[in-house]
């Protein structure tokens, strides 16, 4: 697992292997104070080479800046020809892309 945590924050991204797919932790309030991290964990998620499961179980806010690192990580794993798929039992992340008409645009973990 590696913790990007800043202690400042009150959310983190954490980016663990979990076997055949790297999972990217989303817990807490994922906002624009966590941007060093979101760089940082997207980085480690696509150095990975492998499927990337979003799990945002954890998660309790997301804001713009959160969504659009989920959305940038998507279109980046896109790219590099690998699966995201979307860990959300709480739906706090799938109730902000639905707010901004991009539902659809992250398949579920299944």
């Amino acid at each position: 697992m590696t913790d990007l945590h800043d202690r400042s924050a009150t959310g983190t991204i954490l980016v663990e292997s979990e076997g055949p797919v790297t999972c990217v932790r989303l817990v807490g309030e994922i906002d624009s104070a966590l941007r060093q991290q979101a760089s940082d964990g997207m980085g480690l998620a696509l150095m990975a080479e492998q499927p990337v499961v979003v799990d945002a179980s954890r998660t309790t806010f997301v804001d713009s800046s959160g969504l659009a690192f989920v959305l940038q990580l998507a279109r980046a794993v896109g790219e590099a020809g690998l699966e995201l798929r979307l860990r959300d039992p709480q739906r706090v992340l799938t109730d902000a892309l639905e707010m901004i008409g991009m539902a659809g645009s992250l398949q579920p973990e299944a």
